[in-house]
């Protein structure tokens, strides 16, 4: 919708010279008694700038764009318009129960923008074109959900918004309409369902957690087999680690501390008995 610049001179010298006409009209048809100037000539309306007017004369359009935004003129006794709202529109999808390709039945709502983009077609090729928007998206969201399986649907919300909108817009396209956005808002899965589906993402989150803590003790023991290589090839490592064990229970606030005593300092008193 491009916005028009404001009225020119000559524009407003229309408004002007027409309203004198109309008040001139007006005059002759309050002072005729015997009807001799009944009606004025034209009669002049105005649109909005998001709005569209839809000239009919005799039944048939007159020109092939729409009058407006602004001033226009139709002849009182022939012509008849009908004004378009250009501006876009939503609507919401009402929750529609949908068997997807694996068979699960699921209950799925969606809102649609669209607004109108050529006035003409919209009045001349369709009684309605809101409400039959309305109906086709409904249609088009169960055509579109039923060729998708439940994990799909699940998660690619985005890809399926795209494939509506371009479904949708190439069928209202015939009408004036433009489809601009499809939003899925909502999948509602059954109770019996969505307690499987726990039961199934409880089991799996387990079995990773077994994996895990299966993949530190591998490791765990990894490094000790590496730490007693290490310790067999220095003795003077193992006597270190003692000492270290010694500090640390030193350490803690303990009323009785036992300290293991090494068999090698009990060599030399065991062979003097």
């Amino acid at each position: 919708l491009e916005i028009s610049g404001r009225l020119g001179c000559f524009g407003w010298l229309l408004v002007i010279v027409s309203l004198l006409f109309n008040r001139i009209c007006v005059y002759f048809t309050c002072l005729s008694n015997d009807l001799f100037f009944p009606f004025p000539v034209f009669c002049s309306y105005i649109v909005n700038e998001y709005e569209r007017a839809v000239i009919f004369r005799l039944g048939r359009i007159t020109d092939r764009k729409p009058k407006g935004p602004g001033l226009f003129f139709v002849l009182p006794c022939t012509d008849n318009f009908v004004k378009v709202d250009l501006r876009t529109v939503s609507f919401d999808i009402p929750p529609q129960e949908i068997l997807t390709k694996d068979s699960v039945t699921v209950c799925v709502d969606g809102v649609v923008y669209f607004r109108i983009h050529c006035p003409i077609s919209s009045v001349a090729n369709v009684s309605n074109a809101h409400s039959s928007t309305r109906l086709l998206a409904q249609t088009t969201l169960r055509n579109v959900l039923g060729t998708k399986n439940l994990a799909e649907l699940l998660a690619d919300r985005e890809g399926i918004s795209v494939s509506m909108q371009e479904s949708l817009d190439e069928a209202t396209d015939p009408w004036g309409i433009k489809v601009e956005r499809v939003e899925i808002k909502d999948v509602k899965l059954p109770q019996q369902l969505q307690r499987a589906m726990a039961a199934e993402a409880e089991a799996t989150r387990e079995a990773r957690a077994k994996i895990i803590a299966a993949e530190g003790e591998m490791k765990a023991s990894r490094a000790l087999k590496e730490a007693s290589l290490v310790i067999s090839e220095a003795p003077s490592a193992l006597q270190l680690r003692y000492l270290q064990t010694l500090n640390a229970i030193a350490a803690e606030k303990n009323s009785t501390i036992i300290f293991p005593l090494p068999m090698d300092m009990m060599q030399g008193f065991m062979q003097r008995k």
